[in-house]
């Protein structure tokens, strides 16, 4: 099995990286693939740990773009995780995470629920390369009592349209193609099935995109052979993962419950090496 759509600790999964490589080799991945989000905190410890345990890692991220008041969700792949200017980039993306998880706070203040937002972001000023979300503050409501589930944090506050929801702030998608290239690696649309806006590829391609997400824990067989014979039309790779993040909010998921098919995957690696 090969999934190359996996979240740790190091963002907002629930598994610390050697964990999550244990849960995969136990569910049978063979090439497992680590996408944290504007981070590659997580990717040492789990390419040691494939290591160690026969897995093929690949070193990956996934980056959000803003487009339209909007979020777009770019994965990348085989990059040089020591890229000085990727790194200075992120860093920067990782603030702007924490003045919206500020922001988000302030905003649940105002409507009488008193969080602590250093005490949310205490693990990610500990370790700066952590990356903080909503998913975080979802689990502060979890605690404080206020809901009872992450998925009830995000539908009563934290979703676009909810009283304490905070637009992200993020560079354009060509920009993100950009980096992820600059940094040696590929750039895949991540689950575009959600977004809804096909329309929008065709211009993702043109402006640099070199892959889809047509195997995702969010597309059904039909959603799937669409974005598979999409991306063929369009000239670009296909890369699929479970999207497992270890946490109730993000639906009964486990690493290899989506699987990219062996051939898709050496097209991905022929792309890398052919840009």
């Amino acid at each position: 099995m090969i999934d190359l759509h996996t979240h740790t600790t190091a963002s907002d999964g629930r598994c610390s990286p050697a964990e999550l490589v244990a849960r995969a080799s136990a569910a049978g991945v063979t090439v497992l693939g680590v996408t944290d989000h504007d981070t590659f905190a997580g990717c040492g410890e789990a390419e040691a740990a494939c290591a160690a345990g026969g897995l093929e890692f690949v070193p990956g991220i996934e980056i959000t773009a803003a487009l339209d008041g909007g979020d777009v969700h770019v994965l990348g792949y085989f990059l040089d995780v020591r890229s000085a200017a990727l790194e200075t980039f992120l860093a920067e993306q990782r603030r702007l995470r924490v003045d919206r998880v500020r922001e988000i706070v302030d905003r649940l203040g105002a409507h009488g629920i008193a969080l602590d937002a250093d005490e949310i972001l205490r693990p990610g000023q500990h370790d700066t390369g952590r990356s903080v979300g909503r998913p975080w503050v979802a689990r502060a409501l979890v605690a404080g009592g206020h809901v009872a589930t992450s998925d009830e944090a995000f539908e009563r506050w934290l979703e676009r349209g909810r009283p304490a929801f905070v637009p992200r702030a993020g560079g354009a998608p060509a920009e993100i193609f950009a980096r992820i290239h600059e940094a040696g690696g590929v750039a895949s649309l991540a689950h575009p099935g959600p977004l809804a806006h096909d329309e929008r590829l065709a211009l993702f391609a043109d402006a640099g995109l070199d892959a889809i997400e047509a195997y995702h824990s969010d597309h059904d067989a039909s959603a799937t052979r669409h974005y598979v014979a999409l991306a063929d039309r369009l000239g670009l790779a296909v890369t699929g993962g479970s999207d497992y993040h270890g946490d109730p909010s993000h639906g009964p998921r486990s690493p290899g419950a989506v699987s990219l098919p062996p051939d898709r995957f050496e097209r991905l690696k022929a792309r890398w090496r052919s840009p």
